[in-house]
């Protein structure tokens, strides 16, 4: 059983829509590294959700949860854009449908306006590595890797 609770899962998939929703620009924290791209979201000190990304067209970036104060779990991607037809709209939109059992990336499958969002992975939320793309007119314009799990000491 993956440390992640019931209440944790529901932090999480709050934390990712509030994240993605504000476009990684309401609350930003000080960057936690030179030139990186940060959020930090908490409630009340029980749970943390914070991302760090470097880059855009070609990125790195880490999710990690933490409860009361202490990191249970994460996850690492690197992804790039490969072609001026990528929408970052359609990308947040398919990031934004989320599975609730598996909370990790956008779901599988969604389409709008040409657009195609891809989500395959192996594992559990324990242990997880994938890939996500997107593709449009059946032009690939995004691609990303990922991976991640359980934080243990």
């Amino acid at each position: 059983m993956s440390k992640m609770s019931k209440d944790a899962k529901t932090f999480y998939i709050k934390s990712r829509k509030e994240n993605i929703k504000a476009g990684m620009v309401g609350r930003k924290p000080e960057a936690s590294r030179l030139n990186s791209h940060d959020f930090d979201f908490d409630v009340q000190g029980k749970f943390r959700y914070f991302e760090t990304v470097l880059g855009s067209g070609k990125f790195y970036g880490t999710e990690g949860l933490w409860e009361e104060g202490v990191p249970f779990w994460a996850m690492n991607y690197t992804g790039r854009t490969t072609a001026l037809e990528f929408c970052q709209k359609f990308l947040n939109e398919a990031l934004s449908k989320i599975d609730e059992d598996m909370p990790i990336r956008g779901i599988d499958g969604y389409e709008k306006d040409g657009y195609k969002y891809s989500c395959q992975f192996e594992g559990d939320l324990k242990w997880f590595s994938g890939r996500e793309a997107v593709h449009f007119d059946g032009k690939l314009v995004y691609e990303c890797s990922f991976s991640g799990g359980d934080v243990e000491d």
